[in-house]
């Protein structure tokens, strides 16, 4: 611990009383690890859906202004009274940010597992994460193979788990085949992969037809345009051609998932020998994983009554799968690290420039194929 620095710069959200959201930086001691701690000096950590939730939450992102503290970038945002209500658990507490990240462990604890890992590089999960420095359970972190590239590390919890976990689920709830929106992201490109190594159907749905040839490209073989006019009629194929009876959908808001479902219902009802008023008895199940549109979801009731439509999240799941599937999944992770669970960057950033203006607007529109990695150290 001689040779760190006595403090350490972390990134902080704070929802206040009177309708702002302010994100800044402060400047906090420099944490001892405990017994089965490890200290972590961050390389590499993405900006996900997942951290912009709890990033700028539900604060109106045109009314964003900068300004500096202690020489230090700060973005403070009105938050409308609908913002305000969804956010009242975390009014006036400063919080943390970052889910996932990579970085080489610097200090650790007197446990010998702890201390197995000192000068390793690891992934780390458990928020946080945002910040030159990282203390933090030996169980949260991923040991890497040595000379691992910590952007290759960054992202090897949320997507690689969350595309593992929906394969899990299908075979866990009986199902066999998946429909997946926004398929185009880092996490669809490895839901790709992942079911092309393991022989399950999936439908792909995108938004343009460049995103069509990156999926091709992959070696996507069912993939929709949710942009033609005749999308409806092309989702129906695809899944009478793959049985698909699960989908997760990380739009969240609008009609998309009540078209899988209805479409769901139509290959089910071809599939009856007679007719019921009921609709098919065919369960179909629709996850929403993602908020890529923050308005209401849209059912148009047109597919019978053995169906359901719920929430989807990874911490969940993980616990209700077991520490031997966790391990079998996160595993795979490593072995498959530099080609199924390899992510892209458009974009690197210091910790300091994600509170840039323009940048946070950037990366905050979400725009599929820019994703934005913060390196917190440098490159």
């Amino acid at each position: 611990m001689t040779d760190l620095p006595d403090t350490n710069l972390v990134m902080l959200t704070l929802v206040k009383p009177e309708g702002e959201l302010e994100v800044f930086f402060e400047r906090r001691p420099m944490p001892t690890p405990k017994p089965h701690e490890v200290l972590v000096k961050v390389q590499a950590t993405p900006i996900n859906p997942s951290d912009l939730g709890l990033l700028f939450g539900g604060a109106d992102m045109s009314t964003a202004r900068a300004s500096t503290r202690d020489g230090l970038p700060v973005i403070t945002a009105d938050v409308p009274p609908p913002g305000m209500r969804a956010m009242s658990g975390r009014i006036g507490e400063a919080l943390p940010i970052g889910n996932e990240g990579s970085g080489v462990v610097v200090a650790a604890g007197d446990s010998p597992e702890a201390q197995a890992l000192l000068g390793k590089t690891v992934a780390m999960l458990g928020g946080e994460i945002y910040a030159e420095y990282r203390c933090l359970p030996v169980g949260m972190c991923l040991p890497l193979p040595d000379g691992t590239d910590p952007a290759d590390g960054a992202s090897c919890f949320v997507n690689p788990l969350t595309s593992q976990a929906f394969v899990e689920t299908m075979r866990m709830e009986g199902h066999s085949a998946i429909v997946h929106t926004a398929a185009a992201s880092n996490l669809g490109q490895m839901l790709v992969k992942i079911c092309a190594a393991d022989g399950v159907p999936l439908v792909n749905i995108v938004r343009s037809e460049a995103q069509v040839k990156l999926l091709k490209d992959l070696g996507a073989e069912h993939i929709v345009n949710s942009s033609d006019d005749d999308f409806q009629d092309k989702l129906i194929a695809a899944i009478v051609e793959t049985g698909a009876t699960l989908g997760f959908d990380a739009i969240g808001g609008g009609k998309l998932a009540g078209q899988i479902l209805a479409a769901m219902e139509v290959a089910a009802v071809k599939r009856m020998a007679t007719y019921s008023r009921y609709g098919s008895d065919t369960f179909k199940q629709v996850y929403i994983y993602g908020a890529l549109d923050l308005g209401p979801t849209i059912l148009n009731r047109s597919f019978g009554l053995t169906w359901s439509l719920s929430g989807f999240l990874l911490t969940p799941f993980l616990q209700k799968a077991g520490a031997e599937v966790v391990g079998r999944l996160r595993q795979r992770v490593v072995d498959e690290l530099t080609t199924t669970f390899k992510s892209h960057y458009s974009h690197d950033i210091s910790l300091t420039e994600a509170l840039d203006l323009e940048v946070a607007h950037a990366y905050n529109a979400k725009r599929t194929g820019e994703k934005y990695l913060i390196r917190p150290n440098g490159s």
